[in-house]
């Protein structure tokens, strides 16, 4: 191969899994390699059905990925996403790293590397290719607020049932997942 040519990014395999929570809410999504921090950050808002209102990290081998704060000393150890591939960072297939979204609610996800791959050609990546359960609502607590916002939908009896429903806007199906809808919101996000 020619001096400075690269060979065509390998796609990645990557099974996504909010943490914590039964039955268990999860994406399998496959994207290019070359795929900087900052754009897996807004694949996985889609595919998880986040609206990116919130900060949000990746914790690969110890080191902290995400939007750097200056203003924070904490924060001025976070390396900046933009600047990282995945290929570059990621160990390889079976090497889980983290992606924590909403500080304040703490939405955990695994993210494993299942398997790396050539391109298909006939592909558009990213592409999510399975999952299952719709993503908790924004802001709605974290898990035990999510496990009571589920007993409180679920049941009309509940005393928060009017709130919560009024609050979501209707109704809401923990168990719902389309992944045509998701394609498609992948797709219009480019």
């Amino acid at each position: 191969m020619a001096s400075g040519t690269r060979r065509p990014a390998q796609i990645y395999q990557i099974k996504v899994t909010l943490t914590d929570l039964q039955p268990p809410i999860w994406r399998r999504i496959q994207v290019r390699g070359d795929t900087t921090l900052a754009e897996l950050h807004r694949i996985l808002q889609c595919t998880l059905g986040w609206t990116d209102t919130h900060l949000h990290q990746f914790i690969i081998r110890g080191e902290h990925y995400g939007v750097p704060d200056e203003d924070n000393p904490e924060a001025r150890q976070t390396r900046d996403e933009r600047q990282y591939r995945l290929d570059d960072v990621a160990a390889g297939a079976g090497a889980p790293f983290t992606y924590t979204y909403d500080f304040g609610d703490n939405w955990e996800h695994i993210l494993e590397i299942e398997k790396a791959f050539p391109p298909d050609k006939s592909v558009r990546y990213p592409v999510c290719v399975a999952g299952a359960h719709a993503c908790p609502p924004e802001d709605v607590g974290g898990i035990p607020g999510y496990e009571n916002f589920r007993e409180a939908i679920r049941d009309p009896q509940h005393p928060g049932h009017k709130e919560l429903s009024e609050w979501i806007g209707g109704s809401f199906d923990p168990e719902a997942f389309d992944l045509d809808e998701v394609n498609h919101i992948l797709r219009s996000a480019k």
